[in-house]
């Protein structure tokens, strides 16, 4: 689901430990970077990332696909379908490191001042930072872009850069950020990956409707054409002003970036083999399997590879709206996963290409997945009245059955855990205590998971439950999303190597009844509210790791989704007038890395 569960790259990002070599402990120091933890990878004066071709040539195009469609170019508000790649037109205060676990260095802001207590950062912008239309980057408009955000942009603003008390311009290329005395660890470093905004282009427009005007931006691309719904075509700038950067070296290599949209991932897969677009990353198992052949393929005009990363890969599953009363109940929650035959499914549909998924934050170190250290159960004591017994006494696995499809013992325990929570069978259908049937609907905006929903189906019909497929398109999607309108819905929660001030969006319950946040599940959980905040305000790598774990643990044993599985590499097809450096960096595919060949 391109788009539609990806946040930004600034919302997964972390911050500077004080014994970085950053400063001391007594006086702030300025700096070219911030890393989370640790020291920088790169020090000052740098020439590029390790994972750049610095001598990648510029020119040709690449294109890329999409699915659905597209009314608006303001990405940042909660009304429309913003179209992809809207991120290349602008620049921010700081760049990722791809290649660390958390690192920004320095973008629009040449020098970074940081308090040894973090309550608060400077930034000092190149003087020569200009937007596209030639007016120069200020401190006003990077005070004008938060505010903006937070009055006018998506709700995820507020909640993720709460934390912010004031933000004021010390002079035309210094802004000062002021946190108070909070402990969120993040946000020196989380305000530095905000795209920035020019002030003389919004101030007289309105930020809050979804609009097809081009806009300004600072970035290195600008919008060369756009055919609503169908096409947005980005060119690059010849008079980009920080093509010279460190950070910018063997980077944005293409004179263009196209995105063409399809109607489903199946036509995309026919236009991609037809020459149609050059670049393909492939979600589905089925087609990576057997969709990949055919006379390009084999005389070597495309080529197909499968690279490893070191990402935590989150948690995709069948989510259960809590705000519907059928799923209000932990109990029939956790009889539901055993409706779900992953062992059978990965078979005889993917080719045993996935492995299960069992935490929030697998292919990680901080996945809850052995007993709780004494340092979590110091982390969890807090809580220990507000959570399930097993957060403390069990390592949480979905349930398993041998692959035959034959998984009659899952679904007696399944019947078994509904009864105990006041359903019961009548006529072979489940009804609660009003004598009220169990029935719902799963939202789906990709047709191709009807392989996936079908059998889960009817496991579910085994148990006298009836559930019903609704497809919608893209748009309509989103925004029943947006109003937390579904029952059901096959959703992922990304996650990054440092997770933080996200967390606030998935699980907060101050985000339950927002629209447009990422609560979709509806949790309103004072235990894991607790340990979202002790989680941000985590002072070191040891203690987010714990952290993360306790939290893992708290939201595996609640069953607010029923967990489907994963795949630890990017599996991407290309034409073969497309190159990438021979190495990758372990945390993104860097597709801005790579270039046409001549």
């Amino acid at each position: 689901m391109r788009g539609l569960n990806r946040l930004p790259k600034w919302v997964f990002t972390a911050v500077l430990s004080c014994s970085l070599g950053f400063g001391t402990a007594n006086a702030e120091t300025s700096s070219h970077g911030i890393a989370m933890h640790g020291e920088l990878k790169y020090p000052s004066g740098f020439e590029h990332f390790e994972y750049v071709n610095p001598n990648a040539p510029k020119g040709g195009s690449l294109r890329e696909a999409s699915i659905g469609t597209f009314d608006s170019l303001n990405p940042f508000i909660i009304k429309g379908t913003a179209a992809d790649g809207t991120g290349l037109m602008y620049d921010s205060l700081l760049a990722r490191a791809l290649d660390e676990p958390f690192s920004l260095y320095g973008l629009l802001a040449k020098e970074v001042v940081l308090d040894p207590q973090r309550r608060w950062v400077e930034f000092e912008l190149h003087s020569e930072a200009t937007f596209s239309d030639g007016q120069p980057v200020t401190a006003e408009d990077v005070v004008f872009t938060f505010n903006t955000l937070l009055e006018k942009g998506s709700p995820f603003f507020k909640s993720y850069y709460g934390g912010i008390e004031e933000i004021k311009a010390l002079s035309p290329t210094r802004v000062h950020f002021d946190f108070g005395d909070t402990t969120n660890q993040e946000l020196p470093l989380i305000v530095g990956e905000v795209p920035i905004l020019p002030k003389h282009y919004w101030q007289e427009r309105d930020f809050s409707s979804p609009s097809l005007d081009i806009p300004v931006g600072s970035g290195p691309y600008s919008i060369k054409r756009i055919d609503p719904g169908r096409t947005i075509v980005y060119q690059r700038r010849d008079d980009y002003w920080g093509k010279d950067l460190p950070v910018n070296i063997g980077r944005h290599n293409f004179d263009q970036r196209q995105f063409d949209y399809y109607r489903d991932s199946t036509v995309a897969l026919e236009a991609f083999k037809a020459g149609e677009y050059d670049y393909r990353s492939e979600h589905t198992s089925k087609a990576w399997a057997t969709g990949y052949t055919g006379t390009p393929f084999d005389d070597g005009r495309i080529s197909k590879e499968e690279i490893q990363h070191q990402n935590p890969r989150g948690m995709q599953g069948f989510i259960m709206n809590t705000r519907r009363p059928q799923f209000a109940s932990a109990k029939t929650r956790e009889a539901l996963t055993y409706a779900f035959d992953f062992e059978w499914t990965n078979q005889n549909l993917f080719y045993n290409a996935y492995t299960r998924t069992n935490s929030y934050f697998d292919n990680s170190e901080m996945a809850a997945d052995e007993l709780p250290t004494p340092a979590e159960l110091a982390i969890l004591e807090p809580v220990r009245d507000q959570v399930p017994p097993e957060v403390f006494t069990q390592v949480y696995k979905a349930p398993q059955t041998d692959g035959s499809g034959r998984n009659r013992k899952q679904l007696r325990q399944a019947l078994r855990l509904l009864q105990q929570d006041g359903w019961s069978l009548q006529d072979g259908k489940l009804v609660n205590a009003a004598g009220e049937p169990f029935r719902f609907e799963i939202l789906l905006v990709q047709k191709e998971f009807q392989r996936v929903v079908s059998p889960f189906i009817r496991n579910l019909e085994r148990l006298g439950i009836s559930a019903d497929i609704r497809i919608v398109d893209v748009s309509q999607y989103i925004n029943l999303l947006r109003q937390f309108d579904f029952d059901m819905i096959v959703y992922g929660f990304g996650q990054s190597s440092s997770p933080g001030n996200e967390q606030r969006d998935y699980w907060k319950s101050d985000n339950a009844d927002r629209p447009g946040s990422l609560n979709l599940i509806g949790i309103r959980n004072p235990a894991v509210d607790y340990l979202v905040e002790e989680l941000i305000a985590a002072p070191n790598r040891e203690q987010l790791v714990l952290h993360a774990r306790a939290l893992d643990r708290v939201l595996q044993w609640n069953h607010y989704v029923i967990p489907h599985y994963h795949i630890s590499a990017w599996r991407i097809a290309y034409w073969n007038h497309l190159a990438h450096p021979e190495t990758s960096p372990k945390y993104d595919i860097g597709l801005d890395t790579w270039w046409a060949k001549p």
